[in-house]
């Protein structure tokens, strides 16, 4: 444990006896709606999101990088600070990784997760920088590079990914390409995506049988003009074109400001598509905010997409959840910590929604009192079932408090140096 179990413990006891009023409260009201608290909360308690490796380090913009105290410097530190999130929210069991920013020997990667409890998601290709040692550059695409020596590079990166993963004990590899256009007349779109496709499904033949490959579609940045993957309808082409195996993750910060992503969700699960997510927010763009921060009425919306094909038991139906974001001015921790929770909260919101008497005014086509039903869950405070979900599962029933309680972040910034925030931020 990287936090005191006594001091978490401490910590819990001045919580506990607010914690069961305000559950038994919540619990009588349920129960007037026919719904079982304690279902709601085992399901809870059994929702697990998955930590980006990178989210544990500040980010930055294009233009600067303020660096955090007691950053990780290695992917042994940041599994380490993953540990803390999850011993404190019980929501996080899995580290996504990044190679080859969390390259090192798999063996001690795996024997170091088990240590801490921590297993391993996706694993995350990364074709869109340069690499010290890396003998042909991306600055002109990866995978639909003109070039062809270029594109076999990449392709072997992504089977490397695989490699890896395998010997974790990952079932999934994610693919995000930053290939596009700058300028009009730049690329051949259809040639362009035609290289695309033909280096993908190398990759796809390289896929153990039992794992999924995700494609992520993203509508700018870092081309600006134009992007090979820039949406959902090519990222389900591409979906289609590769196989079975083959899914879209939805990122909620890759679309346009008014796209209505939840039906972008129902469209996906209905054709047997739907692979995954990146939680985060978002107010301009793809601005990695803390999952929630901005929208979370979006964030339920999406997640009563996802209870709706749950209950109805909707066919290949399995999708990976993960958080994705850059945390500029806060401590990565807490943002994660807190993300966790919310991504928890609106799966439980979801859970509460009168499904039988939604169904019944969307026949009738009674909009209002449809729209109703899901502004009733949404606006119900579910946060004793969260707390208690981690307080059952050995957590902490705040976990902000805990952490600041036990100075985790004061602890390691006296053994990790400070990092230089000079030059170009990461996005």
């Amino acid at each position: 444990m990287m936090i005191d179990t006594a001091l978490i413990a401490s910590e819990n006891e001045a919580r506990t006896e607010t914690l069961r009023r305000d559950y038994d409260i919540l619990g009588e009201r349920l129960d007037r709606q026919d719904i079982s608290i304690d279902a709601i909360k085992d399901k809870v308690a059994a929702y697990g999101v998955a930590i980006p490796s990178w989210g544990v380090g500040t980010g930055g913009t294009r233009f600067a990088r303020f660096p955090g105290k007691g950053e990780p410097r290695h992917i042994f530190d940041k599994l380490e600070d993953c540990a803390v999130i999850h011993e404190l929210t019980r929501a996080t069991p899995n580290v996504s990784l990044h190679i080859p920013w969390d390259k090192a020997d798999p063996a001690e990667l795996k024997a170091k997760a088990q240590t801490l409890g921590l297993g391993f998601d996706a694993m995350n290709s990364n074709t869109f920088q340069d690499q010290d040692g890396q003998e042909r550059s991306y600055k002109f695409g990866s995978l639909t590079h003109t070039d062809a020596a270029t594109r076999r590079q990449a392709i072997e990166h992504n089977l490397e990914c695989i490699e890896i993963g395998k010997t974790l004990g990952s079932r999934a590899l994610t693919i995000w390409i930053g290939d596009g256009s700058n300028f009009p007349g730049q690329v051949n779109f259809t040639r362009q995506f035609e290289r695309y496709l033909e280096a993908a499904k190398e990759i796809y033949a390289g896929l153990p049988d039992d794992w999924r490959l995700f494609t992520e579609h993203k509508m700018y940045e870092p081309a600006f003009y134009s992007t090979v993957v820039q949406d959902w309808g090519t990222n389900y082409m591409i979906a289609r074109e590769l196989g079975d195996r083959a899914c879209c993750l939805v990122d909620l910060g890759h679309h346009a400001p008014n796209v209505n992503i939840e039906m972008i969700v129902a469209r996906l699960i209905q054709f047997g598509k739907l692979g995954g997510f990146h939680f985060n927010d978002s107010k301009y763009g793809d601005d990695d905010l803390d999952t929630a921060s901005i929208d979370p009425y979006r964030l339920f919306l999406v997640f009563n997409e996802l209870v709706d094909a749950e209950t109805r038991h909707a066919p290949g139906f399995d999708p990976a959840h993960m958080l994705d974001q850059s945390h500029n001015v806060t401590d990565p921790i807490e943002s994660l910590m807190v993300s966790a929770m919310e991504v928890q909260r609106a799966y439980a919101q979801a859970l509460i929604v009168d499904r039988p008497a939604l169904t019944g005014f969307q026949e009738d086509n009674d909009a209002l009192m449809a729209t109703t039903t899901l502004k009733t869950a949404f606006r119900t405070d579910v946060e004793p079932i969260l707390a208690m979900a981690r307080l059952e599962n050995g957590g902490a029933a705040d976990p902000v408090a805990a952490y600041r309680a036990a100075g985790y972040r004061q602890k390691v910034a006296e053994i990790r140096p400070e990092v230089s925030g000079a030059g170009g931020g990461i996005v």
